[in-house]
């Protein structure tokens, strides 16, 4: 996996589950990191787990929920790294409410950390992605971004608002070769899906590792082919459905 060797990647949502699956993956192949979450404490334990692989790791705790933590970020990246060559946005909050409960604060803060972070991660990365010869970015949205569940209603609309700006943001960047791929996971093994639904078996549950194993598979497949949606469902689900 040497082409990826070198390249910088910033990993949202790094301090545990998919986003961690995803920076562990990345830096066993070499890859650069910028790593972010809202806890220092965890993302310091991240880093000191990967020091053995090499690799340069860049902590860049912020609370997504703020306007301004997308674009500090991604200039705090870039003045550390010089680059950017891909975006991992995974960072992500599940508040489990019937929308009739659920407050106009928790459907904001909804909105501002699923999808209005992503958002701004990539408009404020644009410029350097540019620059790339790699440049991707990867959107990890979810089965709940194209259904409807109950007590996930205000998830589900700001994975639905995810999935509609990744679509048009792939064809605004084509044309500079910057890929975009949307990562769609059924039920993963998070403390997240847990609070979530805690009606689900735990053990049938797709590994974090296995969304890394994806996200890996669409950055090292960069042929005349290219993937803009993954939808991955758990082995015990019926297909297609």
């Amino acid at each position: 996996m040497s082409i990826l060797k070198g390249r910088v990647a910033l990993v949202t949502g790094a301090s545990r589950g998919i986003g961690k699956a995803i920076a562990v993956m990345l830096a066993e192949h070499g890859v650069n990191l910028a790593i972010n979450s809202s806890s220092l404490e965890n993302l310091e334990i991240v880093a000191q787990e990967l020091y053995h692989t090499g690799v340069e790791i860049f902590i860049c705790p912020a609370n997504l929920a703020e306007k301004d933590a997308p674009a500090n970020i991604i200039k705090d990246v870039i003045a550390h790294f010089g680059r950017l060559d891909i975006l991992i946005n995974n960072a992500g909050i599940a508040i489990p409410k019937p929308l009739a409960e659920t407050t106009a604060d928790e459907w904001d803060l909804h909105m501002a950390v699923n999808a209005r972070a992503p958002f701004l991660l990539c408009k404020e990365a644009l410029t350097s992605l540019k620059k790339s010869d790699y440049a991707t970015i990867i959107n990890i949205s979810s089965v709940v971004g194209h259904k409807g569940y109950i007590n996930q209603g205000a998830y589900a609309a700001s994975k639905h608002a995810l999935m509609g700006m990744t679509k048009v943001l792939a064809q605004e960047v084509h044309n500079y070769g910057i890929r975009v791929h949307a990562v769609s996971p059924g039920g993963v093994a998070t403390d997240m899906v847990m609070k979530t639904r805690p009606d689900l078996d735990a053990s049938a549950l797709i590994s974090p590792a296995e969304i890394a194993e994806i996200v890996l598979f669409l950055l090292t497949h960069r042929g005349a082919s290219v993937i803009d949606e993954i939808n991955i469902r758990r082995a015990s689900n019926t297909p297609w459905k």
